[in-house]
């Protein structure tokens, strides 16, 4: 992030306050994508502490600590489940190492991919959706021009920060995308002062 990007985004006069009321944030990059990609999936619909209780359960389940894609895909469900992970949830870490030993979730070859390219090759993987893999843009590789619009955090900050209101799905979205239009090209910086906002840190 640079003083440019901070400026480009103060054009907008609302996106201004929340900028000047948090200062500068900060992502870095994640290069195990496969370990992302079960984190990821790992926590949703959880609460923050919730998901990382289970998670660092998930990872005790391995000797090295560090859930190896043959180890995950010979591991039993049931053990999987003591670590408190549902049926479903264990059967797509099992999906996702079965892809990474198949196809490969190697850094540098993801990383050359666009953004859309990246999305469609990731949701081949059954339980991986649009939305994990633009987590995975923004915090992983560090795509600064992603705008996830169909994050309930970031749908609720903007209609806070905007004061919209709207009836349809398709409303919301031509809403939030004319509004997001003028971060571009740092949408994702963005989103990140708009979860803010709609924290009410």
């Amino acid at each position: 992030m640079s003083a440019k990007h901070l400026e480009h985004l103060k054009k907008d006069k609302r996106l201004k306050k929340v900028i000047e009321k948090h200062g500068v944030l900060s992502t870095g990059k994640e290069k195990d994508l496969y370990f992302s990609l079960l984190r990821a999936i790992a926590g949703q619909q959880l609460s923050v502490k919730a998901a990382e209780t289970i998670w660092e359960r998930f990872l005790k389940l391995f000797k090295s600590g560090y859930p190896d894609p043959k180890a995950v895909l010979k591991m039993d469900v049931e053990k999987m489940r003591g670590a408190g992970l549902s049926y479903q949830k264990a059967g797509y870490l099992k999906n996702i190492a079965q892809f990474a030993v198949e196809k490969g979730l190697d850094f540098d070859h993801l990383n050359e991919k666009e953004d859309d390219d990246l999305i469609e090759y990731l949701v081949q993987i059954k339980g991986v959706g649009k939305w994990t893999v633009e987590m995975l843009l923004m915090f992983s590789l560090g795509r600064k021009d992603v705008f996830p619009k169909d994050d309930l955090g970031i749908q609720n900050g903007m209609r806070s920060l905007y004061g919209f209101e709207v009836e349809t799905k398709k409303e919301l979205h031509a809403t939030m995308d004319k509004i997001a239009e003028k971060w571009r090209p740092y949408r994702s910086l963005a989103c990140l002062y708009i979860w803010r906002h709609k924290d009410g840190d």
